[in-house]
């Protein structure tokens, strides 16, 4: 709640991508009365930075941190991590997790409190790898060495068998024209201690499985909720950008969650 009582939102985008596309889901929440943020995190999104001004994955994920410490004292709000977003909200958590009455992982990568962060990116690459990499357009984006070896761009060809199979073509085509080079930090998150138990773990946790996902696949999705268990497990029958392809049904959930938890 902020301090008008209105619950908040925030809502924080994946790779290449940016805040633009909640704009089918922020819309509605803030009709409905809550506050709704939609950060873009560096180099992201209409963000000037290009990546290869941004080292590491905390100057990557500054732009949602910055904004949580700069909410007043005893404000706590409902954070929703979409994809490699998941990875940003957990470490958000860990810095300011009196800040955050819930966290939602939505179709997202999910660390857990034994592992490095890095685990559940490298158990995903281990299954998804060669799928993945019959995509000739993805590609790391590395041909000046100047970026990270992790870096990527997701071509025309996966993007649209993979992640927006459901959505319009309007909406492929908007994303096509907006991605941006980005990077899973794989290197850098190697090297990161576990987040805590008496941090990390203790915010309560939804995780919201896409049964259609072909990007994170729904077996993978259950086996990060196996692996790290959370409060409560909520499905939409939808594909990875669920926000554009059945935006509805992700407001409803989302209204659901900030009436239960916030």
């Amino acid at each position: 709640m902020d301090a008008k009582g209105c619950k908040h939102i925030i809502l924080v985008h994946g790779s290449c991508l940016g805040g633009w596309y909640w704009f089918k889901v922020a819309t509605p929440l803030r009709a409905a009365g809550y506050r709704v943020d939609t950060p873009d995190l560096a180099a992201s999104g209409v963000d000037p930075r290009p990546l290869q001004d941004v080292p590491t994955f905390r100057d990557y994920t500054a732009p949602l941190l910055d904004l949580l410490a700069a909410l007043p004292a005893g404000e706590r709000v409902i954070l929703v991590g979409h994809s490699f977003g998941g990875m940003n909200i957990a470490l958000a958590i860990e810095m300011f997790p009196e800040k955050v009455a819930a966290a939602v992982f939505l179709c997202a990568f999910m660390p857990d409190c034994t592992t490095r962060p890095s685990y559940v990116l490298q158990k995903f690459q281990e299954g998804n790898r060669q799928d993945w990499m019959a995509y000739s357009e993805m590609e790391p984006q590395d041909a000046e060495a100047k970026l990270s070896t992790s870096s990527m761009l997701f071509g025309t060809k996966l993007a649209r068998e993979k992640f927006f199979q459901m959505c319009s073509p309007e909406d492929l085509t908007l994303a096509i024209s907006l991605m941006r080079v980005s990077s899973l930090f794989l290197e850098d998150q190697q090297v990161q201690q576990p987040y805590t138990q008496e941090r990390y773990g203790a915010v309560r946790k939804v995780y919201v499985v896409c049964t259609e996902d072909y990007a994170i696949v729904e077996e993978f999705q259950r086996w990060m909720v196996e692996n790290n268990p959370v409060d409560e497990v909520k499905e939409i029958a939808a594909d990875h950008m669920v926000m554009l392809s059945r935006p509805g049904e992700l407001v409803q959930c989302l209204q659901d969650i900030a009436e239960k938890y916030a």
